[in-house]
Order: C-alpha cells, then structure tokens, then sequence
C-alpha cells in the first residue's frame, strides 16, 4: 500500500525540506513538490532525492496548460490534479508545505483497512500553538459543538471564529488513484460531478498545521493572508450560525482599526499562546495534541548536506 503527497510551495529550502524529510520518514513512497516560483538551490536538492518529483511552475510549465491562473489557491489545485494523473502510489494526499501528517498507527494499514468504496478519506486538523512546536489544539468534529467549546475556551474572540482556529477547520483529503476525472480542490475533490466519492475518515492520523507557530511568523504572513490568503475578503463569515458573524478579515481589520499591532496581539495571544492555563482548558475538552515533530531530526537525515 503506497501512499505519497503533493504541494505546491513558495517557502525558504529549510521548510520544504523539513516538509519532505518528515513525510519520508513516515514511509511516502512518493512526494510531488511544485515550485510555485524557480528557486533552482531548492530544485536541485529536491532533484536529487529517489523519493521526490520536483517540478518548476515556470512560463515553460504553464505554457503547457491553458494559462497560469492568478490565484495561488488555484494553481494549487491544477498542480495537486496534475499529479494525480501521474500518480505512481495508491493513494495521494493534496497539503501544504506547513502540515505535517501525525499518525497514529502506521498510515499504511490505515489506508489497507478502508473499504473497497472509499475513494478518499480524509484527514483532520490541529493547529500549532505558539510555543516549542509540540503542542495543537484540536476542534469538535461537529459544527454545534464545535462553536460551544470555541467561546468557553476564547470568550473574547470565540463567537467569531470557527472551533477557535485561524485556519480551516475542513482538514484535507487522500484520494484513491486510479478513479476517472478526478479534479482536486483545497480541501474537497471531485470525481467527474461527484463530491468525495465514498469520504472516509482517517481518524488515527491528525494533520498538524503549523499555520503561525509564533507572533513573528503570524504578523511575517498577515498582510498577504489578508489581501489573498486565508483571511482574504471574498470568504464567507467563519460562523455562519450567528446572524452578527463576521469574516475573519472583517474581525482582523476591526481589531486592527481599533487598536493597531496591540490588538492584533491580544488576538493572537488568546488564541495561540502556549501556557499551562491554555493547554489545561483544551485539555480538559479533550482537544490538547501533543506531538513532537522533529523535523530538524529527519531534515538531516534525508539532506545531510543541508
């Protein structure tokens, strides 16, 4: 049972090769990595690793496509069907270059066990806290529940805001190779008109997401997320159960308006510190994950001349 992934990324070397190096120790049999700009340094090491196909979406790349869509979101999900249909594993996984799979028990039997009908499964989230890179916060599954818990754990900003994350709470997808027409979204994909054909749940393997694992790293992406990222004006208000609900741009820029990088830290201090009293409250809502990634561990493994 072969499994591999796919990303499309604009990151330093070290984070993509952090990336790959993880998932290799895990068992990927295969990891497609689209650069999303030339970055010939990063290329050439990604090149030269048996487990990787390295890719530069340049004017070449694209010229092979129908044109180079605007949008990164997008050219992710080009990229992500594109190597699809190249697939040489079982099952592939579309992520980003800052989610690392945690699982379990080994991945591959999780894959061996799912039916026949499944031709996706997909894989839940935890969002890092700000602290040594170890602990997560997981959300409720369902959506009733998951707002309860947001606003006991966050009452200031929790009613805004989806199980209390900055990012998505949907999680990713395996799909199954070999299936007809299949076209890959962010976090859905399609097989002709069918949505998750067969979903499944992978739920002995959690996505950590490292989205902003400290303030620097979170104010270092904050104004692209904010024009064309995830906190982006076009997206729909994170709780859509309450008829005061705000986007998470709207809520961003209210804060911001109102009281400047002060505010914006208070918000991310609520949701994001890693103390004892945050991890005691998650903890005892059953959404505490700890989890030691060691990625400079297995960068110097797969790369030892990086």
């Amino acid at each position: 049972m072969r499994w591999g992934l796919v990303a499309t990324v604009r990151a330093s070397t070290g984070a993509v090769l952090d990336f790959v190096a993880h998932h290799v120790e895990l068992g990927a049999h295969r990891i497609y990595v689209y650069l999303d700009e030339p970055d010939p340094a990063t290329f050439a090491l990604l090149k030269a690793h048996p487990k990787v196909r390295v890719t530069t979406c340049d004017d070449a790349y694209w010229a092979k496509h129908p044109r180079r869509p605007k949008k990164h979101q997008v050219r992710q999900s080009a990229n992500a069907t594109h190597a699809y249909r190249r697939a040489e594993v079982d099952w592939l996984a579309h992520i980003d270059v800052d989610e690392f799979l945690c699982p379990q028990t080994p991945l591959t039997d999780q894959l061996a066990a799912l039916p026949d009908t499944a031709g996706c499964a997909r894989l839940y989230p935890a969002e890092a806290l700000a602290g040594d890179g170890t602990a997560f916060k997981l959300t409720k599954r369902f959506p009733r529940e998951r707002a309860a818990s947001a606003e006991r754990l966050y009452p200031v900003h929790g009613k805004y805001l989806n199980g209390g994350f900055l990012s998505h709470v949907e999680g990713k997808l395996f799909a199954r190779t070999g299936l007809c027409d299949v076209m890959f979204r962010i976090h859905n994909l399609f097989e002709g008109d069918i949505k998750n054909p067969g979903e499944a749940a992978l739920d002995d393997t959690v996505l950590c997401h490292c989205h902003a694992q400290n303030w620097e790293a979170f104010m270092a992406s904050y104004r692209f997320r904010l024009e064309r990222g995830s906190y982006r004006a076009d997206l729909a208000p994170m709780r859509k159960d309450r008829v005061d609900g705000l986007t998470l741009h709207q809520l961003l820029m209210s804060i911001e308006q109102r009281d400047g990088a002060q505010g914006l830290r208070a918000f991310y201090d609520e949701l994001c510190a890693d103390t004892p009293d945050h991890r005691q409250r998650l903890d005892e809502q059953g959404l505490l994950f700890l989890c030691d990634l060691q990625l400079e561990r297995s960068r110097r493994k797969q790369f030892s001349t990086y």
